[in-house]
């Protein structure tokens, strides 16, 4: 899953770029994998659960940040909202990412002898 392989065949990429933080493709899915063929997207709005998945990691960095400031840091509150606000936008492309194919992977078991079919060429 970290790293952004065919949660079937572990050989195809998921997304278009392994760098996340590419402005022009790091979050671009693919459509199918490039090995298995298998299709990400099995129906419109497959991908909706993952935006829980996303929220929980977002929510998990607020919480280590919180008790960080609770029991050790102890900062005041505008410096405690900057440094949450900015640790969420900086770790977002991780988020959805990791999101994505948390959900992929949830749904689509490794099989490693798995072999898409051969295409004939019937004339």
């Amino acid at each position: 899953m970290l790293k952004n392989r065919c949660p079937r065949c572990h050989r195809g990429k998921v997304f278009e770029n392994d760098n996340p933080y590419n402005l022009k493709n790091g979050l671009s899915m693919k459509n199918a994998c490039l090995e298995c063929e298998l299709t990400y997207e099995s129906e419109p709005g497959f991908f909706f659960g993952a935006l829980y998945v996303s929220y929980g990691i977002s929510s998990g960095i607020f919480s280590v940040l919180y008790l960080l400031d609770a029991f050790w840091i102890q900062m005041e509150t505008w410096l405690l909202l900057t440094l949450i606000i900015t640790a969420i936008v900086v770790f977002y492309p991780f988020s959805y990412r990791w999101g994505r194919l948390f959900w992929l992977n949830f749904f689509v078991r490794y099989d490693k002898k798995y072999k898409p079919e051969k295409k004939s060429n019937a004339n």
